[in-house]
């Protein structure tokens, strides 16, 4: 099995994207620490991982606070006595960040708290522990709109989603640059639009919904479980000499 003998933490693991890859890598023999806000969700992970054979360990907590990070890197060390693969999957977006009643401003610190800081804080926590064990794999969620923007019409130009992930493909290159003598590898995932819960208010709106699935050249949006089979070759061994690389997943979307 590709990830056999390994230990993977999670966030955003209750749904979409996290639950998706959780699944994925227990089926290729790792063991799961599943991190989310929604206690009920990530149980739900759980189960979905030990219905592969799996084991799993829940730890609730938000990646944008500090001490909730360092909380997951440790229950993930205390579970399994180890970690070697961490899945930044966690995130939110300008239209379900907040109340709608909620200032523009208070939406964007919020997106690039979760998106970008959360993001920095849990590899912080975990890049020692990962040091410990000889090296380890750091796979952030990015997006397309980390490298392009929102076509014209679409967005008004303040929306903070895009700023916090293109943040989060520089944080990547960065931090693989500065770990890669530690043998910890960093990339990021850029996926095109995705089903998942953070795009099922697009998904409300039929002309919406078809004006973006037309701008894929594929014709649709992508699943979960793509995603997550690409996630699964960056944790294992396979991409051993890959660090440093935003990979765009997003059924041609950003060739064009």
């Amino acid at each position: 099995m590709r990830l056999a003998d390994k230990v993977a933490l999670i966030t955003g693991g209750g749904s979409g994207i996290g639950r998706a890859s959780a699944v994925r890598f227990a089926r290729e023999g790792a063991k799961i620490a599943v991190s989310d806000m929604n206690r009920a969700s990530a149980d739900e992970t759980a189960r979905a991982v030990e219905a592969e054979g799996g084991e799993a360990a829940v730890v609730i907590g938000d990646v944008s606070n500090s001490s909730d990070a360092e909380r997951m890197v440790q229950a993930a060390v205390e579970a399994f006595g180890k970690l070697n693969v961490l899945v930044n999957s966690a995130g939110v977006s300008g239209r379900n960040a907040l109340p709608p009643e909620a200032s523009s401003e208070d939406v964007w610190d919020k997106v690039l708290d979760v998106n970008l800081k959360g993001t920095y804080l849990v590899s912080w926590f975990a890049v020692p522990e990962m040091e410990k064990t000889g090296g380890g794999s750091i796979i952030n969620l990015a997006s397309i709109m980390g490298l392009v923007g929102y076509p014209a019409g679409f967005d008004g130009g303040f929306n903070p989603y895009n700023p916090s992930k293109g943040g989060v493909v520089q944080f990547t290159r960065n931090l693989a640059v500065a770990s890669a003598p530690k043998n910890v590898r960093v990339n990021c995932i850029c996926p095109g639009f995705v089903d998942t819960n953070l795009t099922s208010m697009l998904k409300a709106d039929d002309e919406v919904y078809r004006f973006l699935e037309e701008r894929h050249p594929m014709g649709r949006f992508g699943k979960p479980e793509e995603i997550a089979n690409v996630a699964l070759y960056l944790a294992s061994d396979e991409s051993s000499f890959v660090t440093g690389t935003p990979l765009a997943v997003d059924g041609g979307y950003t060739a064009q």
